[in-house]
């Protein structure tokens, strides 16, 4: 039930249904989406502008009775609507740590890492296209550690899985098991690096249009003749190359990397130590895909999937392998997260209020990367799939340097590329497409334009005559 006045802003489409028990707390959630969306990077005081939104802010983040999740919740059921009509989605979930270590006095923290350092680690769960388009996110678990677990890691085969983090894994897929209740013409496939690699999530039982892709970390004993895993896919003949972008890593620039790739099917042994447990053996496919040939002083891509979607033919082992190059995108979303929205700066004194403060900004982080993308996918569709009427007109008339928008709106192409501009984005004709750091900070312009826009706009010729005899 639609709980604030019909509007279709992106703010009001992602919160207006969160049930935070109050609508005025509701209402309270979309203006400072709004607000703080237009300056993701800048200070709570900065983006709020005026005193009154800024105390409306830091009361909201207070507020005990504001579930995190409950926040949350408005924006998944958002998700699940554009997850509908899609054939396939990808759920790709990650671990990273917030660090809070700069800011001693606020309680409730735990110990990353490094130990010296404190914080909370935060596992999303981002729901992507085929096509790179992240659809929005579908489930987030946040946590700080007990101080007094740390030391316990040589006991981690003795506790059963609840007892321990790999159980995130798992709660990530009853996520997306609850979406594909939502979405029944939708496939999953749910998508882990190497820290999936957990016996209990390969064998989770799983109905049918929901499936795993995890990196394997462990050579893990197989009933095939080779004995383990490793060993069986590297008995077998390169079937084909495929070609991945590498993303920029610290002083190593982006490059093209070229992978052999295997595939064959294989069948997983239960853990020795775990005997007594009964666990079944699991049927999965594995395919490899190695740089054979690395640039010099780079240390070469590969990467060993293990994945409950059968394979058949090579075609299909290429698809798992571009299947797998899409959870990059959950860490482009995490760079947004930290450098963009500069979640870490919050200075809030507590975990509880950065615990909601977090839940809002991650929405916002998404948005950013979500019209990074969706520009690349649709380039010809309407702007106003992103942006709001006063939006794409204050950016033409930016960019054009002229007092009147055109009738029609531009289309999210050049729409986004015009942002891109704002936040220094060059184009020349090798740049390619604008990534999510020079969006950021374009939107942060764009709403400064915005604003001046509204203000100096001449009035409609309706509006002059009013009062006029």
């Amino acid at each position: 039930m639609r709980t604030l006045p019909d509007d279709d802003t992106w703010a009001v489409t992602e919160f207006a249904e969160a049930e935070l028990g109050d609508l005025r707390r509701t209402q309270r959630l979309v203006e400072l989406a709004t607000a703080l969306a237009q300056r993701p990077g800048t200070s709570l005081p900065e983006a709020c502008g005026e005193q009154a939104m800024l105390k409306a802010a830091y009361r909201f983040f207070d507020n005990a009775a504001i579930d995190p999740q409950n926040l949350l919740d408005s924006h998944v059921d958002a998700t699940l609507t554009r997850l509908a009509p899609v054939p396939l989605v990808l759920a790709v979930q990650d671990t990273t740590e917030l660090d809070w270590t700069a800011h001693p006095a606020t309680t409730g923290l735990g110990p990353l890492g490094h130990s010296a350092h404190r914080g909370l680690l935060v596992h999303t769960t981002l729901a992507f296209t085929p096509e790179r388009v992240p659809l929005g996110v579908l489930a987030q678990q946040v946590w700080a550690r007990d101080p007094d677990a740390i030391g316990k890691r040589a006991t981690r085969k003795q506790r059963p899985i609840t007892e321990k983090e790999s159980q995130k894994w798992l709660t990530s897929v009853e996520a997306v098991l609850a979406a594909r209740g939502a979405c029944p013409q939708t496939r999953f496939v749910s998508v882990g690096d190497r820290e999936a690699d957990v016996y209990d999530l390969l064998a989770l039982e799983r109905p049918t249009g929901v499936e795993l892709l995890i990196r394997a970390a462990w050579d893990r004993c197989v009933t095939q003749p080779e004995h383990y895993v490793w060993a069986t896919v590297a008995a077998r003949p390169v079937e084909a190359t495929a070609t991945v972008q590498v993303p920029r890593r610290g002083a190593q620039p982006a490059r093209t990397a070229t992978l052999a790739v295997r595939w064959c099917p294989l069948t997983l042994c239960p853990p020795r130590h775990r005997q007594r447990e009964r666990l079944p053996a699991v049927p999965l496919w594995a395919v490899q895909a190695l740089e054979e040939a690395p640039p010099a002083g780079t240390a070469p891509i590969e990467w060993l999937l293990l994945s409950t979607c059968a394979i058949h033919t090579t075609a299909e082992a290429l698809v798992r392998v571009d299947w797998y190059a899409c959870r990059w995108g959950v860490e482009v979303w995490h760079k947004i997260l930290k450098s963009g929205c500069r979640i870490e700066a919050r200075q809030l004194e507590t975990a509880e209020r950065l615990q909601r403060c977090l839940s809002l900004y991650s929405v916002i982080a998404w948005r950013i990367f979500y019209a990074t993308m969706l520009g690349r996918v649709v380039p010809d569709a309407p702007c106003t799939v992103l942006l709001e009427l006063e939006e794409w007109q204050a950016l033409y008339c930016a960019i054009h340097r002229t007092p009147t928008p055109p009738p029609e709106p531009p289309s999210l192409r050049q729409a986004v590329h015009w942002i891109a501009q704002l936040g220094g984005f060059v184009g020349r004709r090798g740049d390619g497409e604008p990534g999510a750091t020079v969006l950021w900070k374009g939107f942060q312009h764009l709403a400064d334009l915005t604003t001046m826009y509204c203000i100096m706009r001449p009035l409609p010729a309706k509006q002059k005559n009013v009062g006029k005899t």
